[in-house]
């Protein structure tokens, strides 16, 4: 069992990406974060998977050299949006 809002490993990863690997497909979430932004509950379901059942609060850490952190899991995940970095982990 994983501890409640620590990221997913890799295999989890992949599992987790698995259904957005069409680009269409990552598209489509990303637009669904855009347009409802991350209060929405099925944004915030797809935040909690990734995050083994609770989004993370305050600073988020990343693996991006240049960005080490961001204020908060939804800035993070929108800058993932953004940029098309789908598999950046915290």
């Amino acid at each position: 069992a994983q501890q409640l809002g620590t990221p997913l490993s890799n295999q989890e990863y992949r599992q987790f990406f698995r259904s957005l690997r069409a680009t269409h497909r990552a598209s489509t979430a990303c637009l669904l974060r855009e347009l409802y932004g991350c209060q929405n509950p099925l944004v915030r379901r797809l935040d909690e998977y990734e995050n083994h059942g609770a989004i993370p609060e305050g600073p988020i850490c990343s693996e991006l050299p240049g960005t080490p952190f961001f204020p908060d899991f939804c800035t993070f995940s929108f800058y993932r949006c953004t940029r098309k970095r789908y598999f950046i982990k915290v």
